[in-house]
Order: C-alpha cells, then structure tokens, then sequence
C-alpha cells in the first residue's frame, strides 16, 4: 500500500481535497469549440485506413449547399464504413445536424480506431433501427444497448412508432443510468427534417457516454455501472482505447440501397480538459498516514490518473 503523508505544503493538502472532496471533484475546465466540417470539403476527415466489418470506408462528399453527405462505395454496392476525424479526442462535446434518409443503418463513433471500431450513437433510420442510444461495436466483441426501436414496415406512413428492443438483456433495469421512453423521443424526433444531436463523452477506459437530441436528454450510459447482463468490462477494455476518432458509418451490407444517404452539417466539438477525479478511485488504494516523507520515494503525476486508478502515483524505483 503507498502511503501518503500530510507534510505542511500547499500542494498535499490541495491533493487530499481532490481525492476527498467529491464537489471539487466534479469541477472541469473546457476549451471553445472548434469546427470539424468547413462545409466546403472533406478537409480534417479521412476515410478508414484499414478495412473493417462494414468494408473500405463508404463515399463521401460534399453537396452544393455545402451538407456533408455518405453512402456506400459504389452505392448500393454492400460497401461502407466510417469517415474519422484526423484529430483524435478522449473527452469531449461532440454537437452536429444531420438528417437521414429513411432507411439508412448509420452512426456516430467516438474513440475510434482505423478499422472503424469504437463506441457507437445508433442513426439507424429504418425499421427495427435506433437514434441516440448505444452499442460496443468491435468486430472481436460487440454488444447492444438499445432500449427500442423504431417500428414503421411501410415508409411511406407520415407517423413513427415505437416497439421495445426484442433482446431481453437490453430492457433490464441498470442498462442505463437514465433513458427517456419511446413516447419522449417521438416528441422530439423529426422524422423528415433536421435534427441536432449532442454526445458527451467523459471518463476511462470505461466512459461514461450521454446524448441529447434538440437539446432532450435520450440518455446517460456509464460502462463501469452498466448492468447489462452480456457486457463483460474486461472485454470492452481491450478492444476500445482511451482515445480515438469521432467517426461516421455508413454500414455494409444489403440494407443500405442505392441512393439513399444520411447528410450531415454542423459539427463542432469541445474538449473537455481535467478528468473527473470523482471517477478515478484513487481513495481505496491511498493510506492518508502522517509523518512520511512524499518527497523521496513517490513521483506524482495526477495527469495520468485518467488511465486507472492509482496509476498516477508511482514509486520512483517501480520506473526503473
């Protein structure tokens, strides 16, 4: 165990309250927004470097009107993936417009790698599909979070309906810290017109994701809580990194037909900077014992803790 001693210096005691004090904890600063889409060309975006479950990376381009638009490559060819931001971001504020053919199974992905693998944002517009909520979509581990789904066989019907996720695990109490109903989301949908979507995405290896469509809250999703019964922590962890990629999918296979697109508009992002410290657990593993030296046998790194608990506090010989 490392113990920590209360020496009378400023900076111990400004630690101690970090870890012990859960309303400074929650504080954090944020930087301003930037653009990620100058709505003239595909400048700071690249198409996935490595091919992926969905394919090469889809088409992409940019329309007159200046709207960010994705298919697949060649359209309804059964060829897609994901477009990923050159910037790589951990936590963030990720806002932007889009509007989705009916029929399209899209995305949002945050964290991203160039196989097109991360945490995703359903834009599934069709039947059976999702807006706002989750999935772990990894091509070695994958799982749903998706509460219901939208119901609507004939698309020429003007209303949406919505019917509960037929996947059992996915309705269980403790998927989500909270969710709103089929019938909130409906309110604020707009199934033929522009919607803006927000995603804040904040914590480690396991984040905690939240999504707001037209400024309603869809949901808040913490990875380390979640008691989705087929989700394994463990697994999540390898297979998705601290950082990555914003991305946009345009999925494979057979679903997505020829002239169908999902346009896009917007974008901005805002980085969050000062991990919540709230999230780290670093009190179980800190004896807060007075009368030791710090000074001599710990090198304090407070900037890593974002990478697990405790790992920002190491023994000067354990580097070595």
């Amino acid at each position: 165990m490392i113990k920590l001693p209360f020496p009378p210096l400023a900076i111990t005691v400004q630690l101690a309250t970090l870890v012990l004090n859960p309303i400074a904890a929650e504080e954090e600063e944020t930087t301003s927004s930037q653009s990620l889409f100058d709505g003239k060309s595909l400048a700071g975006w690249h198409k996935q470097h490595e091919k992926g479950q969905h394919g090469t990376g889809g088409n992409w381009g940019v329309t007159e009107d200046g709207l960010l638009f994705g298919e697949q490559d060649p359209p309804g060819s059964g060829n897609g993936g994901l477009l990923l931001s050159d910037e790589k971001f951990s936590e963030f504020e990720l806002e932007l417009s889009l509007r989705p053919d009916w029929g399209p199974d899209s995305g949002v992905f945050v964290r991203t790698d160039e196989r097109g693998q991360g945490w995703q944002i359903y834009v599934d517009h069709h039947d059976n599909g999702n807006i706002a909520h989750l999935r772990l979509e990894t091509k070695p581990y994958s799982v749903a979070f998706r509460p219901f789904m939208f119901s609507r066989i004939d698309p020429d019907k003007p209303a949406l309906s919505m019917v509960p996720d037929s996947r059992p695990e996915n309705l269980e109490e403790g998927v989500y810290e909270e969710s709103c109903t089929p019938e909130e989301f409906l309110k604020v949908w707009i199934a033929d017109g522009w919607n803006r979507l927000k995603i804040r995405v904040t914590g480690g290896h396991l984040p905690i994701i939240e999504t707001w469509v037209n400024d309603f809250k869809v949901c808040r999703f913490d990875a380390s809580k979640t008691k989705h019964a087929k989700f394994d922590p463990e697994k999540a962890k390898e297979v998705v990194g601290l950082t990555g990629s914003i991305g946009l999918q345009v999925h494979g296979g057979k679903g997505w037909q020829s002239g169908e697109r999902v346009y896009w508009k917007d974008i901005r992002v805002r980085r969050l900077r000062g991990a919540k410290l709230l999230n780290l657990n670093l009190a179980p593993n800190l004896d807060l014992a007075p009368n030791l030296d710090l000074a001599p046998n710990l090198d304090l790194d407070l900037t890593s803790c974002v990478n697990g608990p405790s790992k920002g506090i190491r023994r000067k010989e354990d580097q070595e």
